[in-house]
């Protein structure tokens, strides 16, 4: 019985001759494998709908817990903006990489949702880093290490917030602040905002550089220390945009 999915290729493998596997994130099934039957022949209707980083509504015959099979796709969105820019292209890589290492410890609906969501609003041409940022922080509470921003890690207090310290996994407040960095107040505004945020409804993004980089440099230094993620393609992105 052929099921109709919404998904996005994180990878794709070649298989003998002709043929493809492709791993297609779902909507509905979380990450699955799909056969593509002689999707490398140039002739073949199946060639550019089962490329990496396409976004489609995929025709298959699903099997639970096997490799399935591919029917037919039909591009949602082509993604023409992130496929033409090197730098969009690696934020994505990134993204995707990231995601993938998510779904090993969690598998719902709102990691598909605001996956889906960063990359569109990435084509719609909003900042990636302010995107990329808000899906790490997101999906910190999935990796296990989640972060404390509704109120002082230490006391409970939830006004006077003062700084954030990656250590004790939270926002600390004045009466409870001892020898921790202090961080701008925008700082702490946004990484709350960008927890919260619906990203599907963001409409702009208008962030100061310099906040825009020490949110960043707070999150690279959380996520090196404690989710043991090493991952190349954000190396590659840092030394491309010299994060």
């Amino acid at each position: 019985m052929i099921k109709e999915v919404e998904g996005f290729i994180f990878k794709e493998t070649p298989y003998g001759e002709s043929s493809k596997i492709i791993n297609i994130f779902t909507k509905e099934y979380g990450l699955i494998g799909v056969m593509c039957k002689g999707a490398k022949s140039l002739k073949s209707r199946m060639r550019s709908v089962t490329l990496r980083f396409t976004y489609a509504k995929f025709n298959i015959y699903y099997k639970e817990g096997k490799l399935s099979n591919l029917a037919s796709a039909d591009i949602i969105n082509p993604l023409k903006k992130i496929n033409s820019d090197i730098i969009l292209i690696s934020y994505l890589s990134y993204l995707v990489d990231l995601t993938t290492q998510v779904l090993k410890q969690s598998n719902i609906d709102t990691i598909y949702n605001d996956f889906i969501n960063g990359v569109l609003k990435m084509e719609e041409g909003l900042d990636p880093l302010v995107l990329t940022n808000i899906l790490e922080l997101k999906f910190l509470d999935y990796l296990g290490v989640g972060l404390n921003l509704d109120e002082c890690i230490e006391c409970g207090n939830k006004t006077n917030i003062a700084t954030i310290d990656g250590d004790k996994g939270g926002f600390i407040c004045a009466s409870c602040l001892t020898n921790e960095k202090v961080v701008d107040k925008k700082v702490i505004q946004l990484l709350r905002m960008y927890y919260y945020v619906k990203i599907d409804s963001i409409s702009k993004l208008m962030i100061e550089d310099e906040i825009k980089k020490e949110i960043n440099f707070f999150l690279d230094t959380y996520y090196d220390r404690y989710t043991g993620l090493y991952l190349k393609s954000k190396e590659f992105l840092k030394n491309l945009v010299a994060l």
